[in-house]
């Protein structure tokens, strides 16, 4: 029995989200999959299983009013990191950028930490501190 490959894998979990065409995650997933969200700040909506995964990334593969744009798509061995932009609204700063950590087995994804750069009051190690700070 021959496995995809991890690029197969994550070209084909790519084209779900460029396509909008959730039938492309159809057996992709493995049934011991974890997938953390980007939201909410700061750890992330934790998924676990693969039906669960699979129901949460459909959901957001189907949502039309949204667009997922790969950056950059590296592979090694059997990891993936995707980086991204997502866009959710038609204003100039309705989009967000961010990363995929994708692990693969056995020619499905096992595991999927999404992470991205958000809007907030974390302050930058390149800002002046108060004094008693």
């Amino acid at each position: 029995m021959s496995f995809r490959t991890t690029t197969e894998v994550i070209d084909r979990f790519n084209r779900a989200f460029t396509d909008h065409d959730p039938d492309l995650l159809t057996d992709l997933i493995g049934e011991d999959c974890v997938m953390e969200a980007v939201q909410p700040t700061p750890t992330g909506e934790r998924v676990e299983g693969g039906e669960a995964c699979l129901a949460w990334w459909r959901t957001l593969v189907e949502d039309r009013t949204t667009q997922f744009e790969p950056q950059e798509v590296v592979i090694a061995a059997d990891r993936a990191t995707i980086r991204w932009h997502y866009r959710f609204g038609d204003g100039p700063t309705d989009w967000v950028s961010g990363v995929n950590l994708m692990r693969v087995r056995d020619g499905v994804i096992v595991e999927a930490l999404g992470y991205s750069k958000t809007a907030g009051e974390v302050p930058l190690a390149t800002e002046e501190k108060p004094e008693n700070a």
